[in-house]
């Protein structure tokens, strides 16, 4: 949870010299190694006081699951309180992405979205959040997906909305960037940062001087169908929340993604398609955005699925014919509960018991 200047001063709080703090960092940060009684850079003597002070064991890793012949795995993590939250590896020829949680559960109430459902337990810390990173590149050192060692990229897509933890999703970036040995020594054009459209909180993301990126979840380009799908837009609307998207793109140089889940007979016609190129074109470059179309993953026993090939194809014909950079986002781990929040579900309601990979 600390900066470099707060470990300093917590070492000397602490009785050890300032420098230990420096080798702290190194330990866990850059050789990844979160066991502090095996640190031979640090006497025995203070080992377990380094411990006890500074590596609470903030959450438990308690059901693993994997997919796409191991290419994608997703891990439920217990907190201290009980809380369960999920985090993703998903590897790629060349990188190597991590979908992490910034919540246990969520606050924004989409009624489409399995963590939405259950509603917002809490916010996690800013070491909970990096304890996801550090896990996964553990595992990764360990040989759980061959041929890669390390996450190359981060994007803030799992539980919770990251907007509304602003301060703790913030820390976690900046030591996720902060170069080797005192942070995880990431490219922050690498890390996107997702949100419903809390506008308040996007303008002032645009301001922070760094070069990550933006994914905005609209899954609807009219305030009528998204006041539905999306709770908040009735407080900052479909043109607030691309303006403020629009914005971030301007002052950081970076483009915009525009996540938008494909729902059957809901938001998928081919006019919505028109409608959403005609509001991105009036932000003036509309070559800053670009629309990433997302097969819905349904939850058990939900009304809403993902939409037919042929509705997919003619919205993205409508949307590549008005000059609209779009993609498919490629399905991943459908076999495992795949949508943000179920495999958390299934924990908490016993369906899914703990497993031993979890353990590793």
């Amino acid at each position: 949870d600390l900066d470099i200047d707060e470990r300093k001063n917590a070492v000397v709080e602490l009785g050890l010299p300032k420098f230990r703090a420096a080798q702290i960092s190194n330990n866990w940060f850059g050789r990844l190694n979160s066991d502090p009684d095996s640190w031979t850079d640090l006497p025995k003597e203070m080992r377990a006081k380094v411990s006890d002070k500074f590596f609470p064991n903030l959450m438990e890793p308690v059901s693993t699951q994997s997919a796409d012949g191991g290419q994608t795995v997703k891990i439920a993590w217990c907190g201290l309180d009980g809380s369960i939250v999920e985090s993703v590896l998903m590897a790629y020829p060349n990188r190597v992405t991590l979908c992490i949680s910034s919540e246990a559960g969520c606050g924004m109430g989409c009624p489409f979205c399995a963590t939405g459902q259950g509603g917002l337990q809490r916010n996690l810390s800013t070491a909970e959040i990096l304890q996801q990173l550090m896990v996964a590149n553990q595992q990764l050192e360990e040989g759980l997906i061959p041929g890669h060692n390390r996450v190359s990229n981060i994007v803030f897509m799992g539980m919770g909305e990251p907007m509304a933890n602003y301060k703790a999703v913030m820390g976690a970036i900046h030591a996720m960037t902060t170069p080797k040995p005192d942070g995880f020594g990431m490219s922050a054009r690498g890390i996107t940062v997702s949100t419903v459209g809390l506008v308040p909180k996007m303008l002032q993301l645009a301001e922070e001087g760094m070069q990550f990126n933006l994914a905005l979840s609209l899954h609807a380009p009219d305030d009528e169908l998204r006041d539905g799908l999306i709770p908040i837009n009735k407080r900052y609307g479909v043109d607030a929340t691309l303006n403020a998207a629009w914005n971030f793109a301007k002052v950081t140089g970076r483009r915009v993604s525009i996540e938008y889940a494909m729902m059957r007979d809901i938001n998928d016609q081919a006019w919505r398609a028109d409608l959403l190129a005609k509001k991105l074109h009036a932000r003036g470059d509309w070559g800053w955005f670009h629309v990433n179309l997302i097969p819905l993953n349904p939850t058990p026993g939900s009304k809403w699925t993902a939409s037919r090939k042929s509705d997919e194809k003619a919205f993205i014909e409508h949307l590549e014919r008005s000059g609209v950079p779009t993609t498919m986002r490629e399905t991943r781990g459908r076999e495992i509960d795949g949508a943000c929040g179920q495999l958390a579900a299934a924990v908490r309601e016993g369906r899914v018991q703990p497993s031993t990979q979890a353990s590793k």
